[in-house]
């Protein structure tokens, strides 16, 4: 069985380096929404909020199914085999579904009027939103990502003699 290594030395910098991007472009969005709201930029601004919901999904569907097909070639004997795919296929499906409705529905609010999903006068309305599209898929990656794996037991060390 041959073994394909992937470098992963440039991962967490390029993971940083996007999400300070997006977080940048989000806070000038807010602060051109606050210094002057015309139409455009409320627009402008949901839709990006959308496209980073769309590529999340995305993301979480390519690496969460490629992940989910590696563990699946492993041998049928590996202990604990069945239990992580079973893991990392929920955790893949609830992040998947939850990016990809919050970006349909942010999307649905950026061009329709009567889809308005900015509901501060509403505070029931605005808890069942972000409830249904934050918490509760976070929530159940938590559950099923519940039991951490066991702590390695130190051996004492022997010198040889």
């Amino acid at each position: 069985m041959q073994t394909h290594l992937i470098p992963t030395d440039g991962l967490r910098p390029c993971f940083y380096t996007i999400n300070a991007m997006v977080y940048a472009i989000q806070f000038a969005l807010w602060l051109l929404l606050w210094w002057k709201p015309i139409q455009v930029t409320v627009i402008l601004s949901k839709i990006f909020f959308a496209g980073v919901s769309l590529f999340a999904s995305i993301g979480f569907l390519l690496y969460g199914g490629r992940l989910f097909f590696m563990l699946k070639r492993f041998p049928v004997e590996s202990k604990g085999r069945r239990k992580k795919l079973q893991e990392v296929g929920y955790v893949t499906i609830v992040c998947f579904l939850c990016f990809m409705s919050q970006c349909i529905m942010v999307c649905f609010n950026a061009f329709d009027k009567a889809a308005d999903i900015d509901v501060l006068n509403h505070p029931i309305l605005n808890f069942i939103f972000y409830l249904l599209s934050e918490i509760l898929p976070s929530s159940l990656v938590l559950f099923i990502l519940r039991k951490l794996p066991p702590k390695r037991k130190i051996t004492q060390y022997h010198p040889l003699h």
